[in-house]
């Protein structure tokens, strides 16, 4: 008896038949790369619960650097830890921050790169909390001409696209205005738009020394078993200003990732954050799994989900496996 059925395996029988059939492909061009920078010198820290990330000092930072560009990384995403810490989170909007000093010097020495400038106050206040505390609470405008005032200094500093990821209401349109009013119109924002209160940054506490010292960021940060919110935030972020959107955290939102693709047309952006990584680490330094095949099936996956940037701490292995190192 003659049988009649789709021959699907026709276009799986090599690996050459495979690739020219191929939808999605991770590139180079397409990753971010996070650093955390400190004060000090001959600092190169690495991160106890992350392994192959460190902190840097400004005399380390190039070593880094160095190896990012010889890799062909073209993008960075840049946070500080400063030496001293108060209320308001001053250091974030000095022009003498941390932050600032490392995008001046990144500037100078790989003006090629890709500037990427986390806006925020976490890692500058005593408290640990993303704004103004007023009655255990994170005073919403006040905090917003905070962070306006860290975005200018960030963006007068060289850096190329400013990311806020305080989940503040109206961040991006305060942002916006005091760019556009300080003669930086042309800088692009990255909105950390659907930022989940996800357990699954903890390993970034210890690298951005930024845990809340009372409470937690649930007032503020999303509760993540919500999905038609993240799409209002979105849609505000946009209605604002927004020049990319990013989701946050990625394996467990790839969801979202697709929702806002289907509905939004800016650059979508995923950011697979550090317990992501640290899982992973942890299995592959056991044994248990084979880390470049789940690392890249993971990032093909953020792409077949939408995203069109992918802010990852596994980026130099990633690099390094699609140049063939």
């Amino acid at each position: 008896m003659a049988l009649s059925f789709d021959r699907h395996r026709r276009l799986r029988t090599s690996p050459a038949m495979r690739n020219l059939v191929r939808e999605f492909h991770v590139r180079k061009e397409d990753l971010i790369y996070p650093l955390f920078i400190v004060e000090g010198t001959g600092v190169k820290n690495e991160i106890s619960s992350m392994p192959g990330v460190y902190q840097f000092s400004l005399d380390r930072l190039n070593e880094e650097l160095e190896e990012i560009v010889a890799i062909g990384i073209q993008s960075v995403l840049m946070f500080g830890i400063p030496d001293e810490k108060d209320a308001c989170g001053s250091q974030g909007y000095a022009e003498d921050g941390i932050v600032q000093k490392a995008i001046r010097q990144i500037k100078e020495t790989h003006p090629q790169l890709v500037v990427v400038a986390d806006t925020c106050l976490c890692e500058y206040t005593d408290h640990g909390h993303c704004g103004v505390i007023h009655n255990h609470d994170v005073d919403n405008d006040e905090s917003l001409e905070l962070l306006a005032k860290t975005a200018v200094s960030q963006a007068r500093a060289g850096a190329d696209i400013i990311a806020p990821s305080n989940m503040m209401d109206g961040f991006v349109i305060a942002i916006r205005q005091a760019l556009d009013e300080a003669g930086f119109k042309n800088i692009p924002i990255m909105s950390y738009a659907v930022k989940y209160a996800s357990a699954y940054y903890g390993p970034f506490r210890e690298a951005a020394e930024s845990t809340p010292q009372f409470g937690d960021r649930k007032t503020y940060q999303m509760d993540p078993a919500n999905a038609r919110e993240g799409v209002r935030e979105a849609a505000s972020d946009i209605a604002e200003g927004a020049d990319f959107l990013i989701v946050k955290p990625g394996l467990a939102y790839m969801d979202m990732v697709h929702r806002l693709r289907e509905k939004f047309e800016v650059p979508m952006v995923v950011y697979n954050v550090s317990a992501e990584y640290s899982m992973v680490k942890a299995a592959a330094l056991n044994g248990w799994i084979d880390e470049e095949r789940i690392v890249m099936e993971t990032m093909v996956g953020f792409k077949r989900a939408g995203a069109d940037l992918i802010i990852t701490y596994h980026a130099k292995d990633v690099a390094k496996w699609l140049g063939g190192n």
